[in-house]
């Protein structure tokens, strides 16, 4: 099962914190698992798409689209960050 954390502004839009999602059937990336959510559920959850203002983390390592996905990870989408 895969252990999903949206963070800050994201976790507001998309109306949700964390889900546990067993891995979809044809979804062996972070890109293809964004995609999967933005598909299959529409509204706001293309969101997760734009490679621009969301990063992806797997296991706490942020990760880019390709990375492979088995199904155990935890995988938390949040948008860039600025410091100061």
């Amino acid at each position: 099962m895969l252990n999903i954390q949206y963070f800050a502004s994201l976790r507001e839009t998309l109306g949700r914190s964390a889900e546990v999602l067993a891995l979809p059937e044809g979804v062996g990336t972070v890109g293809a698992l964004a995609d999967h959510l933005a598909s299959s559920r529409g509204g706001a959850w293309p969101a997760l798409q734009d490679v621009t203002q969301v990063l992806v983390a797997v296991n706490q390592t942020i990760v880019d689209r390709g990375y492979p996905l088995t199904g155990t990870e935890e995988v938390a989408f949040f948008p860039p960050m600025t410091g100061g």
